[in-house]
């Protein structure tokens, strides 16, 4: 059994980040990093690279601060998108360049943590590997990087034991890519990115695909990289501080400007700036798509508000344009749920049906961790999704959760009028086990029960750490990557540095209450109860219902234009400028971008050394 000062669980984008700092600050200390897949890279691992992908982002938005993708290097140009296998090469050079490739343990699903309590804490883990070999490790601080996509959400369909086709889980696309080659039609059945991504690829050579969408499950919104008459680069867009005040945002006084998010948010007038703001970005997506001008597109018109609309706001980074696929017929686009599947067959709720040589199921992922988690009870003391099975109900939960979530809400409908006006949706939509056709698939044990899909949201402190008292006097245990945005790669590099802090009891007294008692009477002031923190977290989990009811706010940190002051917030927690352009004029108007964040590691280890 090997015992490491680090274990890092997940050797994706989050994870490397967390190993990487950790490393960089306490190149002493002993670390490891556990991957259930046979590579690096999460959702850019081999095994996951399907074809076409590439990322919402275009070069310049998704890197590490401190770790430019050099153009000529990686060939990718200014304007481009960034394929999924360069991703994938990034990310093995990340590790290289700061020497925690050789910390990775490939095939090493974890199955048990296990905390260890006592004086000193820490944590046991247990492993499986592909041949079935277990191995164990104690780790003094333990960082959960396994992100929100390494689950598939997959279902079971009446009738899919005589189906005869392939069926398979966007997850398992690569594995199933023979299929653009071999099937005349294909089946997709959901309305995420993912789909799109399937749906144009088999489209663009040829293949005839019946889109199945459920009316009403699906919010996103596909834009073209530049939005908004002014045509401006959607990533810089909502990196722009201007901009972001603009967005009502429970954390977004952290960037310091409180009287104008004030002014915006608390006052009729400044709601009517507001307002016009999201109708002119949602008509500028809907007038570039043309959503109204054929037939077929107009399915695939966004149900609800921009402003409402969260990562699921992606970008339309093909090629050519994917609605011609549409408007020629190649794509036929169903609006119903899947009643039943027959020998090649696929059944719809509205009483059509048609053959197929394939299907694709684009339900999403399990927002519940697969690792179990003990002594028993622990894993409702962590503030992570708990299946409503588990929870039994509310009186079991966290008293701290029940108690804050009145106070939560009636704080952010007061702070943010605007949020009372929810979006309207299909209200008759139900849950996809309560529909006739589908039902939960049990065939691995190790995943829980797909009631989790729906289970208790997180709540973690700055989306990162629980806030149990023990759990917070022991500072071993921290969750990295527990959100979706489109700044994934710098928050992936602050988030890591702040864990890096919090392990070594190193955030000032007004954002955690210290380990030892404050020193001065100004950080007893300053200091941080435990009621606050624990309200503060409810209240920045909550928010994400009101917020982004077309997304998944509800569930998860869902965000896009609050990405940056979500990055001032860990920048001010860790002492460093939170205004980091060179003069006001700029800081309002210029887009943050990774390069500002490039030296935050030297100007923290300066602060501490």
């Amino acid at each position: 059994m090997e015992e490491l000062d680090l274990v890092v669980i997940g050797a994706g984008l989050s994870g490397l980040a967390v190993a990487k700092n950790f490393h960089q600050l306490n190149p002493e200390k002993s670390l490891v990093i556990l991957e259930a897949a046979s590579s690096l890279g999460g959702t850019w691992a081999k095994d996951r690279l399907y074809p076409g992908l590439k990322s919402n982002n275009m070069l310049g938005t998704y890197e590490y601060p401190d770790f430019p993708m050099d153009s000529k290097i990686f060939n990718v140009n200014p304007g481009e998108h960034i394929p999924g296998n360069v991703l994938h090469e990034y990310l093995t050079q990340y590790a290289e360049r700061f020497d925690v490739l050789q910390a990775i343990r490939y095939s090493h699903r974890v199955a048990t943590v296990e905390h260890r309590g006592g004086p000193e804490g820490g944590w046991t883990l247990t492993t499986q590997d592909t041949a079935g070999s277990a191995a164990r490790f104690v780790a003094k601080k333990l960082v959960i990087a396994t992100g929100l996509t390494s689950q598939p959400f997959m279902l079971d369909y009446k009738g899919q034991e005589g189906f005869n086709v392939p069926l398979f889980h966007s997850r398992d696309f690569l594995k199933n890519s023979a299929t653009i080659d071999t099937a005349n039609s294909v089946t997709v059945f959901g309305g995420t990115k993912s789909s799109w991504d399937a749906v144009y690829a088999y489209a663009i050579k040829g293949v005839h695909v019946d889109w199945v969408i459920r009316d009403g499950s699906w919010a996103g919104m596909d834009v073209a990289p530049y939005v908004t008459p002014l045509k401006m680069w959607l990533e810089k867009l909502v990196h722009t501080r201007l901009l972001t005040w603009l967005s009502p945002c429970t954390w977004g006084t952290a960037d310091g400007y409180t009287r104008i998010r004030n002014f915006l948010h608390g006052t009729a007038f400044g709601r009517k700036i507001v307002d016009a703001f999201w109708v002119i970005l949602g008509n500028d997506v809907i007038t570039l798509n043309q959503y109204d001008k054929h037939p077929e597109v107009k399915k695939l018109k966004p149900w609800s508000q921009a402003m409402f609309t969260a990562s699921s706001f992606s970008i339309l980074n093909y090629p050519t344009d994917f609605f011609d696929l549409v408007k020629n017929g190649t794509v036929t686009i169903h609006i119903a749920d899947i009643d039943h599947l027959s020998p090649q067959t696929v059944h719809l709720s509205n009483g059509i049906s048609f053959q197929t040589d394939a299907f694709m199921s684009t339900t999403g992922w399990r927002h519940a961790q697969s690792i179990k988690y003990m002594p028993e009870g622990i894993d409702m003391q962590l503030g992570i999704p708990i299946a409503s099975t588990t929870l039994g109900n509310a009186e079991d939960a966290p008293i701290w959760t029940i108690k804050a979530v009145d106070n939560a809400d009636r704080e952010i409908l007061s702070r943010f009028p605007r949020l009372k006006n929810q979006p309207t949706q299909n209200k008759t939509l139900q849950p996809l086990l309560a529909t006739p056709g589908v039902s939960s698939n049990q065939d691995d044990a190790t995943v829980p029960s797909v009631q989790s899909y729906t289970a208790t949201p997180y709540h973690l402190y700055r989306f990162m750490v629980p806030v149990a008292e023990h759990l917070l006097r022991f500072r071993d245990i921290a969750f990295a990557g527990a959100m979706m945005n489109l700044s994934v790669a710098p928050i992936a590099h602050l988030q890591s540095l702040w864990i890096n802090a919090y392990f070594h009891d190193k955030l000032p007294a007004r954002v955690l209450p210290p380990l030892s008692p404050c020193t001065s009477a100004e950080e007893q002031d300053e200091s941080k109860g435990l009621d606050e923190l624990r309200y503060e977290t409810v209240l920045h989990a909550r928010f994400g219902k009101w917020r982004y009811p077309a997304g998944h706010g509800a569930q998860f940190p869902d965000f896009v234009f609050d990405a940056l002051p979500y990055m001032d917030l860990l920048v001010g927690d860790l002492g460093l400028w939170v205004h980091r352009k060179a003069w006001w004029l700029a800081e309002v108007t210029e887009p943050y971008g990774p390069e500002d964040y490039r030296d935050t590691v030297k100007e923290w280890a300066c602060l501490h050394n």
